[in-house]
């Protein structure tokens, strides 16, 4: 990293941590989960306007954060039923629907709409149409059970090596696959003028730089039962899997739309199950 980027680090650093109020956090996350999920909070301080469309060019730093408050039903519910005989594979499969119900099925649903449109269509125009289409085709259904199950039998592999401590990732991999959304929706521009950027505001390097961090804290803490090789390989494959769906969007309807930030969240996620136990734990 040159001088200038460790300035601009600094700089953002900076920027967020004077914004850092507890009831500023407390706000900006409670949007963050309202906008992701299905769960209904309700007003966290005088800041938190529960009647106002978030602004993500302020608040994204957050995701990070709503990803940790959303995924923690399923841990609990991981933790709970870790107690009991049922298979593993049981728990895991409970907990992927938790995760699933919570969120409203919200990213799933992109990642559908994206292998349908990108997949189905020969063209930019045709692609975004099929996207837009409320229907499921073939290859979004077929991509959502693979999806699915692999999710399932990769939290019963953390389940089988980690037993209770698999909840740590769980929750870690949440958290680091919106950091990881947040990052390609910076990255790339909007590929539907009025869509999600355009209506809620676009992420700016400051909000991005803090999600980043964040994520990184997020990731130490796997260190207390996550091997170094462990976390560096899911982190990177995870990481990678993003800006895999990023550059795809660029190339196939020249820029992101929510579908795609959805479809970037379940690929980040899956890959970092998958780098996790690339390596012997």
């Amino acid at each position: 990293m040159d001088d200038g980027e460790n300035r601009s680090w600094a700089k953002s650093l900076k920027q967020v941590l004077r914004k850092w109020h507890p009831l500023q956090v407390a706000s900006d996350v409670a949007a963050c989960v309202r906008f992701f999920s299905r769960l209904p909070l309700p007003p966290t301080g005088p800041l938190d306007r529960i009647d106002a469309a978030p602004d993500f060019s302020r608040i994204s730093y957050a995701a990070p954060l709503a990803g940790l408050v959303t995924s923690a039903p399923a841990a609990l519910l991981t933790l709970v039923l870790g107690l009991t005989p049922l298979p593993d594979l049981v728990v895991a499969t409970l907990a992927v629907a938790l995760l699933v119900a919570v969120c409203g099925a919200l990213h799933e649903d992109g990642l559908g709409d994206v292998v349908d449109g990108f997949f189905g269509g020969t063209t930019p125009k045709r692609r975004m149409e099929i996207m837009k289409d409320s229907r499921v085709g073939a290859f979004g259904a077929l991509t959502l059970a693979i999806a699915i199950l692999l999710r399932v039998l990769l939290l019963a592999g953390l389940l089988q090596a980690l037993d209770g401590w698999a909840v740590v990732p769980l929750v870690v991999g949440e958290a680091l696959s919106r950091g990881l959304m947040i990052w390609q929706w910076r990255s790339h521009p909007s590929a539907r003028p009025g869509g999600l950027g355009a209506r809620f505001g676009k992420p700016d390097a400051v909000q991005v730089n803090a999600a980043a961090l964040i994520c990184g804290l997020a990731l130490l803490t796997c260190l207390i039962s996550v091997p170094l090789l462990n976390l560096a390989l899911g982190g990177l494959l995870a990481s990678a899997g993003a800006y895999g769906v990023g550059r795809l969007a660029v190339s196939k309807i020249g820029g992101t739309t929510g579908d795609v930030l959805g479809a970037a969240q379940q690929i980040a996620v899956i890959c970092f199950l998958i780098g996790l136990q690339l390596a012997p734990m």
